[in-house]
């Protein structure tokens, strides 16, 4: 007899209730805690099956059920195929255009707040000391070009630029040529006047088609200076009473989530940092931010390589479960490094 999507269902949470309890786990119990909406007799006949099957056993007569080393092993190799599965799906957003880095951020930021019960924050990566990587000049129509222009991280920027003569595959070949060869590995501190007018003396009468391009590197490589933080979980702190005795209090810590200028204010701390990509914690007084002083916050700075870095944060009470918090950051950091891992 093999194991069908209602069963899997029910071994699941017998075992994570068993996990969360670690007393036997019975059929009442189950018809809560799952999302199948079936009967307790119905339940009793699966979890019969299922411990005929020794995925769960019996300790002793009219007891719950509680996992057999069959049903451990069934949910750990479960998981790992969940978790395997969700790399999988955020690694496709991740490589999709820009506009999907929203939805991944909104979705992580989700996430963070469910599996912790706290309130979760996660800043956009911010692109810091970029490179030009590569520029592709080619023909739209008769009068626009489009310019491809990739800088570190793998970021795309497209721009069209408008032209006032008819440039043939010869001409727009040179340009290409001339433009990533001097201009490739720099950075726009590293662009300067000296170097662009020489650009444009050996581009000859296309001189005014270099300096759009170079107009249009400039805007790519630069840093947004709007920094995005997506939250999430913000209600989950009206859980914990000693944030919430003082109505005032509970109202200023609610703003923050709200506002983000003070989430800014937090994180660009951390960013600040080049080297510091570990697990930061903040308790207490050792808040930069008065109206979050009777908060603890855990921070995590990221990495999407080539510069691209990031923030997250969980924002719960000073007896907030650290263990918990710092290993689901480690782990979502680790996830992070294995999709954009710096290639030898």
């Amino acid at each position: 007899m093999e194991l069908d999507e209602r069963k899997c269902k029910i071994l699941q949470a017998v075992i994570r209730n068993y996990l969360e309890t670690g007393e036997p786990v019975g059929s009442r119990t189950i018809s809560k805690y799952t999302d199948l909406n079936l009967s307790s007799a119905t339940i009793r006949n699966e979890m019969s099956d299922l411990e005929e099957m020794g995925y769960i056993i019996q300790p002793h007569t009219s007891a719950g059920r509680i996992p057999s080393d069959k049903g451990y092993r069934f949910y750990v190799d479960t998981m790992l195929e969940e978790k395997e599965r969700e790399v999988d799906e955020l690694k496709g957003l991740l490589t999709q255009k820009d506009e999907k880095m929203d939805t991944l951020l909104k979705r992580v930021a989700r996430v963070l707040a469910a599996n912790t019960n706290y309130a979760a924050m996660i800043t956009a990566p911010q692109y810091r000391g970029n490179k030009l990587k590569f520029i592709q000049l080619s023909r739209v129509d008769a009068r626009q070009l489009l310019a491809v222009i990739v800088v570190e991280g793998n970021v795309i920027k497209n721009t069209i630029l408008n032209v006032d003569e008819m440039l043939d595959d010869e001409t727009l070949l040179k340009l290409n040529i001339l433009l990533n060869t001097h201009l490739n590995g720099l950075s726009i501190e590293e662009i300067n006047l000296a170097m662009i007018s020489a650009l444009k003396q050996q581009a000859g009468i296309h001189s005014s088609i270099v300096g759009e391009v170079i107009d249009a590197v400039a805007e790519a490589i630069k840093s947004d200076e709007d920094l995005k933080i997506y939250t999430s979980g913000a209600n989950n702190i009206l859980k914990y009473p000693e944030l919430t005795d003082n109505r005032e209090k509970a109202s200023e810590l609610i703003n923050v989530f709200e506002e983000k200028q003070t989430l800014t204010e937090l994180v660009s701390e951390n960013l600040a940092d080049e080297n510091g990509t570990g697990i930061q914690v903040y308790i207490g007084n050792e808040m930069p931010v008065q109206s979050m002083k009777d908060c603890s916050v855990v921070t995590a700075t990221y990495e999407l390589g080539e510069g691209m870095r990031g923030t997250i944060g969980i924002i719960g009470p000073k007896r907030m479960d650290y263990d918990k918090v710092v290993g689901t950051l480690k782990t979502l950091m680790n996830q992070l490094d294995t999709l954009y891992h710096k290639e030898e």
